[in-house]
């Protein structure tokens, strides 16, 4: 396949370069810091015109090819920006299960930026094991009440909105009788705990609890019972990599990490420099597959585990040329160390490609 840029994606890849150029210095891009400014730098993708590239213009999106997407990682790890807001998942679950009246109320301000979002999934004891969920939605007249806790559920302390999903009928067997929800962080029965990282962050994740908190019965996504289905498809498109966007971040950290260097690399930095060239192959066949069309279930699987293989990879190779002197490549060290956790462990992701994608009785 020709990866060169077509005219029109040359075009804007050059006002994208333009744009940057002239605004990716003013916001920074890791620490507490680049979490507190996240929600303007979204605002100014948007308004810029570099945001909600593939998503429909009916929601204020471009309806433009993935590869503009990958053009805008590509072109945003180039200068040094932050990255894009991790809202795709969050689009695909909301544009997928929820109605129109929904996706139309909520769909424009979680694209803009105007509307912040968090995702309400995880929990202490049901983590990577998410049917078993203990967090209950129960019916009384037009609205439901919440109660649970939610665990590293990012953006929560300045999320206006969350995507949840809880308990509403626990008769039924596990992965049935969880429902989804668009419920309001702002009100009584919402209680935020912040989470403190190991690599120094302190604003990206927190706990949540909820008790006593209501949601109306019209803002549940889909129908009572979907909940489940919901959060396949959220997670399966967390999963890939190039809605993460990250390739292009990895491989410029390795070439840093090289400059740095005054002679042969360590074994680390080879390892990493093979492990971000296969991912980028990679995230190129999946982009080539979804201009064709092609729709992935399983696979986000694969691509979420050579994701982490990838990230820890750099991550060792970051504490190899760095030690323990650099901050910020320490802090990248530590972070990488969470990627086998985040969005499904390693063993989860291997179990669904035995089972799922192999066809193996695991």
């Amino acid at each position: 396949m020709d990866f060169r840029d077509s005219p029109q994606e040359a075009e804007f890849r050059a006002r994208l370069r333009t744009w940057l150029a002239e605004t990716a210095g003013k916001f920074p891009t890791s620490g507490d810091d680049y979490w507190a400014r996240q929600g303007e730098w979204h605002r100014a993708l948007y308004a810029a015109g570099f945001f909600g590239l593939s998503w429909p213009k009916e929601f204020g999106g471009h309806e433009l090819p993935p590869v503009y997407d990958v053009i805008l990682d590509e072109e945003l790890a180039l200068a040094g920006a932050p990255p894009r807001p991790s809202l795709g998942y969050l689009v695909q679950g909301l544009g997928r299960h929820g109605g129109k009246q929904l996706q139309r109320r909520f769909l424009p301000g979680m694209i803009d930026g105007t509307q912040r979002w968090c995702q309400g999934f995880s929990e202490p004891e049901a983590g990577s094991d998410l049917a078993a969920l203990r967090t209950t939605a129960t019916r009384d007249g037009d609205h439901y009440v919440v109660h649970g806790h939610k665990i590293w559920t990012s953006y929560s302390d300045v999320a206006d909105w969350c995507l949840l999903l809880a308990r509403t009928d626990p008769q039924a067997p596990r992965h049935k009788g969880i429902s989804a929800f668009v419920i309001a962080m702002d009100q009584p029965g919402v209680r935020q705990r912040p989470l403190v990282m190991i690599s120094g962050v302190t604003r990206e994740f927190g706990q949540v609890l909820f008790d006593g908190a209501t949601v109306a019965a019209d803002q549940m996504v889909g129908e009572p019972g979907d909940g489940w289905k919901l959060a396949m498809t959220v997670v399966g498109h967390e999963r890939e990599p190039s809605t993460l966007g990250y390739a292009a971040r990895y491989g410029k950290t390795v070439r840093q990490l090289a400059a740095r260097l005054d002679g042969p690399p360590p074994a680390e930095l080879a390892w990493a420099a093979v492990q971000t060239e296969m991912l980028r192959l990679h995230v190129r066949r999946r982009l080539s597959e979804q201009l064709d069309g092609v729709m992935h279930g399983p696979d986000g699987s694969l691509d979420k585990l050579l994701m982490t293989w990838v990230d820890q990879a750099v991550g060792h190779a970051a504490l190899a040329v760095g030690g323990t002197d650099d901050p910020e490549l320490l802090a990248g060290y530590f972070y990488s160390r969470a990627q086998s956790v985040m969005g499904g462990t390693s063993q989860i992701q291997k179990n669904i490609i035995a089972s799922r994608i192999l066809g193996l009785g695991v």
